[in-house]
């Protein structure tokens, strides 16, 4: 039986930690005490298409449950990738198998900083996941998990299929952090919108404000020489096409493309409405620290930055799809 344990169990590492316990790994999840209290009775996950499990992992709070798992599951915010990392140095011993299962594209480097005796590997989480209920995780949309290639992470992958949970070994991790993080550009739209996932994508003006964020942060990629898996059906580039097209022309094409049901919601608005730090550094901040880097302008992705922050500070997050329009495409000084 596989050992795994979960580190910074909050919603993501919570359901997939249910669907691996679920299929009989045996699974610790380690967050915070009110996780624990939450989780006391056993947890349940479900899925898009109505599928659900229910699993009663072991649970803790100290780094410490770490020690002796098979692999080690980090999920906790990009902000918090470097606390995380000195916690499980005084827990893991050399050998152990890291797997970051976060945001952004350093989180793996900032792990193997402060686990150099660790095999830490990448890995991309292409779903949302929203926490409807006390001790219930749902997946609202679809996406398969994808690893970094390597022996270490067999006892993982043995896991996923044994819980029949899609999963694929990648030799091109960077590239598929970065094709993850021009998706999660859409975050701080949603976030800012205020409404479910599938309500904003209905509506062709916020699909606008995502396009205009993500042909920004392609032609940045480019010049940067970065590449950028494609993860979807199409291209990137095509899907920033496709966003602003007519609703009836954009309707049967994107159901090609992916799902969401009506309960998903990104994971910044979920920040949001925790009063919690939102990862908009780690993801539009990548693009305009590389614009930076570069001398090229990125004032739509600097723009979002700023009204995230705002938003993080009590100011507005229920902007309809022609004010924020209107805030991504107003003149810069």
């Amino acid at each position: 039986m596989t050992r795994i344990a979960v580190f910074g169990a909050g919603a993501i590492g919570c359901w997939v930690g249910g669907r691996l316990a679920a299929g009989g790994a045996d699974v610790t999840l380690i967050g915070r005490d009110r996780m624990v209290r939450e989780l006391a009775g056993g947890l349940a996950v479900s899925e898009l298409g109505d599928r659900s499990w229910t699993a009663r992992p072991a649970l803790a709070t100290e780094p410490a449950a770490a020690r002796g798992a098979d692999v080690v599951l980090v999920t906790v915010k990009s902000g918090a990738t470097a606390e995380a990392g000195r916690a499980l140095a005084g827990a893991l011993g050399d050998g152990a198998t890291v797997v970051s299962l976060q945001n952004g594209v350093r989180n793996a480097e900032v792990l193997r900083a402060a686990l150099p005796g660790a095999h830490v590997l990448a890995g991309m989480v292409p779903f949302n996941v929203v926490h409807p209920e006390p001790g219930r995780y749902h997946r609202g949309t679809t996406g398969t998990l994808m690893f970094e290639r390597h022996d270490a992470i067999a006892p993982l992958a043995a896991a996923c299929r044994a819980a029949e949970l899609p999963c694929e070994l990648r030799d091109d991790m960077p590239a598929v952090q970065w094709g993850k993080l021009v998706i999660n550009l859409n975050n701080a739209v949603n976030a800012l919108a205020g409404i479910p996932l599938a309500a904003q994508l209905a509506d062709r003006t916020f699909r606008r404000c995502f396009a205009l964020v993500v042909h920004e942060a392609l032609d940045v990629l480019a010049a940067g020489r970065v590449p950028v898996a494609r993860l979807l059906r199409l291209p990137p580039r095509w899907i920033a096409r496709l966003l602003p097209m007519p609703d009836w022309l954009f309707r049967p094409l994107a159901a090609r493309i992916a799902s969401a049901d009506p309960h998903a919601r990104s994971s910044m608005w979920d920040d949001l409405e925790a009063h919690r730090p939102t990862e908009i550094d780690y993801i539009q901040g990548e693009i305009v620290a590389l614009a930076d880097k570069l001398g090229r302008p990125a004032p739509i992705n600097r723009t979002l930055i700023a009204l995230v922050h705002a938003a993080e500070a009590g100011g507005k997050r229920d902007f309809t799809s022609a004010e924020l329009h209107a805030a991504l495409t107003r003149p810069t000084a």
